[in-house]
């Protein structure tokens, strides 16, 4: 059965801000305190979409989440008006303001994990939004984000539900941060590839020790549950201690994979040698591994450049291109390595390089920006249409950021009670654009 892998990718909210949240992230503690340009972030993150389009992509788009998030605020007992909850918050608890006010939604890397019919026994795409525990700023946002996912996909026939896994450190989800999909083609059955970085209930195995592991063993086993897959068809990887601590926060740091292809860093996976093998087996023939050697690309090299925080598309001329940040290019030990892969020509046949210096500031690349769900040609016609890319949402979308967007945003600002009624007029009016209703709080009384 034919089918396509449709990027649905994070529009950047108005509150974009560098509010160094992100612990075990090295770029958003690199750039902490510094201001953002929340206009251009956007822009940035639109442009990747529409050329992704117009490279011949299903290209998705998926609303940003209602901030500041006044609602979180009243339930940490700030009361009064609106305007009374951000003046009390800014004097008595600024660090719980600025991660009210955080825009990390626009990684939808992290909403969700997804499994496409093709892998699940009763036949429809599943979804799960992520809990995101680890960390406060995101821990807030599994409620609007499974809202968001079910008025873009809202066709009981063909969609499943599932609200997040319990939010505790015990389940800490990541999403598809720590997911990815191997196949043949779309339409086929395939592996679903489920990557952790400890064990909850089980101290006997390595964990990091200055960075957090954020994703548990015990939510991967769960979301591979709750989506009824084939578990001959699963494989569940622990990451890397060691790059965990060095800032690989998510999987989708050092590594990437579609169809029959894995790129990742040799330092990627604990008993790297075993997860291939895994893999291989389950895949079948023609299991691809490109392997990228320490020797040639450092874990600081990967890091900083977001080599492997890349899209690996396939596009419908059959060829495999990299979607990668410009901080690859601007690393000259990554430009040459890039040169050499597509001179040996392993599997991956091009590349394009698009500027996410806004996102890239805060530590996610252009894999952080998208979700991938693998949909049929009659699972696509259900979904909402006016989220999908197209040169007249472009338009619409471009003008919507140039009225309702700053150009310079502190964290001071954040406490402006113009910032929040900009932002939620901003919500309001993207609510219609893509027709998705009442999923906001203000929205809903």
């Amino acid at each position: 059965m034919k089918a396509h892998e449709v990027n649905f990718d994070g529009l950047v909210g108005p509150t974009h801000n560098y509010s160094g949240l992100s612990f075990g992230n090295v770029a958003s503690a690199n750039n902490q305190s510094q201001p953002s340009n929340p206009k251009l972030a956007a822009k940035q993150g639109l442009a990747k979409m529409k050329a992704l389009s117009e490279m011949g992509m299903v290209q998705g788009v998926l609303a940003p989440q209602e901030r500041p998030d006044i609602a979180t605020l009243r339930q940490l007992g700030f009361t009064g008006s609106d305007q009374a909850v951000l003046s009390a918050a800014a004097k008595q608890a600024p660090k719980i303001l600025t991660a009210c006010c955080s825009a990390s939604s626009m990684w939808t890397a992290n909403a969700a994990t997804v499994s496409p019919s093709a892998d699940t026994a009763d036949g429809k795409v599943h979804f799960t939004p992520a809990n995101l525990t680890n960390k406060f700023h995101r821990s807030i946002e599994h409620e609007v984000t499974g809202r968001i996912l079910k008025a873009t996909f809202a066709n009981a026939d063909h969609f499943a539900h599932h609200p997040a896994l319990p939010s505790v450190e015990h389940f800490g989800d990541e999403g598809a941060a720590n997911h990815t999909r191997f196949c043949r083609e779309y339409g086929e059955q395939g592996v679903e590839f489920f990557v952790y970085g400890r064990h909850a209930f089980d101290s006997r195995f390595p964990a990091p020790t200055k960075f957090p592991a954020r994703h548990t063993y015990e939510a991967c086993d769960a979301v591979a549950r709750l989506h009824q897959l084939d578990r001959d068809q699963v494989v569940i990887a622990q990451q890397n201690p060691a790059v965990i601590d060095q800032g690989v926060f998510h999987n989708d740091v050092i590594a990437v994979g579609n169809k029959n292809t894995l790129f990742c860093h040799d330092q990627a996976f604990l008993k790297q040698q075993a997860v291939y093998d895994e893999l291989s087996l389950k895949f079948g023939a023609g299991f691809n591994v490109i392997e990228v050697p320490s020797s040639e690309v450092s874990v600081d090299d990967a890091v900083s450049s977001y080599l492997f925080n890349s899209q690996l598309l396939a596009m419908p001329n059959g060829e495999n291109v990299l979607i990668l940040p410009d901080e690859c290019r601007n690393n000259p030990r990554v430009w040459l390595y890039i040169e050499k892969l597509l001179a040996e020509k392993r599997g991956i046949d091009d590349v394009k390089v698009f500027d996410l210096k806004q996102s890239m500031a805060n530590g996610g690349g252009p894999a952080c920006l998208r979700l991938r769900v693998v949909l049929t040609e009659a699972e696509l016609a259900a979904v909402n249409p006016n989220t999908l890319m197209s040169a007249s949402l472009f338009t619409q979308l471009d003008n919507w950021i140039e009225t309702h967007y700053r150009d310079r945003l502190a964290e001071e600002d954040l406490a402006d009670p113009a910032l929040l009624n900009e932002s939620r007029t901003a919500l309001d009016e993207l609510t219609q654009i893509l027709s998705l209703g009442a999923i906001y709080p203000f929205q809903r009384g």
